[in-house]
């Protein structure tokens, strides 16, 4: 790199701005390619060995050559053919390609080593130069697309036996039930006819046979299996999104096949079949359900480790204990409020009591030892009633009724 002054620099600076900024043409290197100018300078910058006057990325490149990983051996391939056993060939088959143990035939009764017939063919052996990390690890290498044909026919014709199988199931019940009844004579008309002529008339479809029940084989990667496919909804009863055409009306997701509202909101209840998939979600155990889940929310956000979908027993048993406690307590508030108003009824209203006295509510009549103890406990000496009762009493002795003889 030759010396440069401030303003060179700086102007070299300038130029570069312009570039990344989109203003100046891009650099172009010995090629006449574009070079990125938002690379980094000390990617840029060649090595002061390769003597390179212009803008280059030569030195970045990756001049080894790669190797094609997609190489693989001739499968199958034979190559030499012996006529007797060979020392250190496989004691099973009689290959030298591979020992005993690696041998993929079926174990004969008597080796190869023993009988020198029947001589397996050896294989050919190939060395894979695999260069890369990924051409070493890669799972696809060799694998032939059309070696999947086979699979795909073997699994149509394991469908098409199960189809045969599953149609003869059908029609033998259905013969045996056609001769049931003309044993019993019930047949009829059926029984003159004779035989079936075309049993294809009776079962066109497996499907049909099954009512509503169509069983198809499933493809999974682990291999296939049978899965059945029912459908819940009587052919005779109205789709739920034909029951209003008014497009305005509930909405149908065709996806999840649910309708949440009611497609008929003006029309009576007892002569609706669908009131909307809402109706029978919140029915049942919904509500015991919502009250269960907003307890453990609750609990968990006051600092309680409880978590519905984490340990749902947890939380069920919490919220039991939480309700039968919840029960104590209104059971306890309302018969502290039914005594509060029981004892204000009582002491509301003071001068319809014959006395002051909450011991004995709901008397009568008042004897003379309780008046006499409300007189020693409430009487005074100026009271016009204790001083009438004693001339009462003095009178009543005296024999002048309580009246003074003037």
């Amino acid at each position: 790199m030759s010396f440069k002054t401030g303003d060179e620099w700086r102007r070299q600076k300038e130029l570069e701005e312009a570039r990344k900024a989109g203003l100046a043409p891009a650099e172009v290197d010995e090629n006449g390619k574009e070079i990125n100018p938002h690379i980094p300078q000390y990617m840029t910058t060649a090595p002061w060995y390769l003597n390179s006057d212009k803008p280059t990325l030569k030195h970045q490149r990756n001049w080894n050559e790669k190797k094609d990983g997609s190489q693989w051996y001739d499968r199958g391939v034979k190559t030499f053919q012996a006529t007797k056993w060979r020392k250190g060939a496989c004691e099973n088959c009689g290959a030298i390609t591979h020992k005993t143990k690696d041998c993929l035939e079926r174990p004969r009764e008597k080796g190869a080593k023993f009988t020198n017939k029947n001589i397996a063919a050896d294989e050919k052996v190939e060395e894979l130069q695999l260069a890369g990390f990924e051409s070493k690890r890669d799972r696809w290498n060799g694998y032939d697309s059309k070696e999947y044909s086979r699979v795909v026919d073997r699994f149509e014709q394991l469908d098409d036996l199960r189809k045969e199988m599953k149609k003869k199931e059908q029609l033998d019940i259905l013969h045996k039930s056609v001769a049931v009844e003309e044993v019993a004579g019930v047949g009829g008309e059926a029984a003159e006819g004779g035989a079936i002529d075309d049993d294809e008339t009776k079962i066109k479809e497996e499907e049909e046979a099954g009512f509503g029940e169509v069983k198809k084989r499933v493809r999974t990667a682990g291999g296939g299996g049978t899965g059945s496919v029912r459908n819940l909804r009587i052919r005779e009863d109205t789709a739920k999104y034909l029951l209003n055409l008014d497009p305005n009306s509930a909405y149908y997701d065709p996806k999840s096949r649910s309708m949440r509202e009611d497609p008929q909101p003006d029309k009576p209840m007892s002569e609706k079949t669908f009131q909307g998939d809402n109706f029978v979600r919140n029915g049942g155990e919904h509500s015991a359900w919502q009250s269960l889940t907003m307890h453990s929310i609750e609990a968990h956000e006051k600092g309680l480790d409880v978590h519905m979908q984490a340990n749902p027993s947890l939380a069920e048993m919490l919220y039991k204990q939480f309700k039968e406690k919840k029960d104590v307590l209104e059971v306890d508030a309302a018969m502290r409020k039914l005594e509060e108003r029981e004892r204000a009824a009582l002491e509301g209203d003071r001068s319809k009591r014959k006395y002051h006295s909450v011991e004995d509510a709901g008397g009568e009549h008042v004897s003379a030892e309780e008046m006499e103890a409300y007189r020693i406990k409430k009487g005074r000496g100026d009271d016009p009633l204790a001083v009438l009762e004693q001339a009462k009493a003095a009178g009543a002795a005296a024999g002048t009724d309580g009246y003074e003889l003037l």
